[in-house]
């Protein structure tokens, strides 16, 4: 079975997850969103498009994990105690 996606730009992404743009390109690409996994680089070009399945799913996944092992920091990062 053929996997389909939905692929989206760092604008798109971020009118989905409400988050700046920024945030993505400078906080959550290569850190938490992995290339080959989250987004791709088409055709070896600067280009990104986050798989939209794939983000959600670590979203889920994460929020799932965290729920109550996770404490909030003030810089945005979470400490797992």
């Amino acid at each position: 079975m053929e996997n389909s996606y939905t692929y989206l730009t760092t604008e798109e992404l971020a009118g989905r997850i409400k988050y700046d743009c920024r945030t993505i390109r400078q906080c959550l690409k290569d850190t938490v969103l992995l290339e080959g996994k989250h987004y791709i680089k088409p055709f070896g070009r600067r280009k990104i498009l986050f798989l939209w399945e794939e983000v959600e799913k670590e979203m889920l996944d994460g929020a799932r994990e965290n729920e109550f092992l996770a404490i909030p920091m003030a810089n945005g990062v979470v400490c797992h105690g």
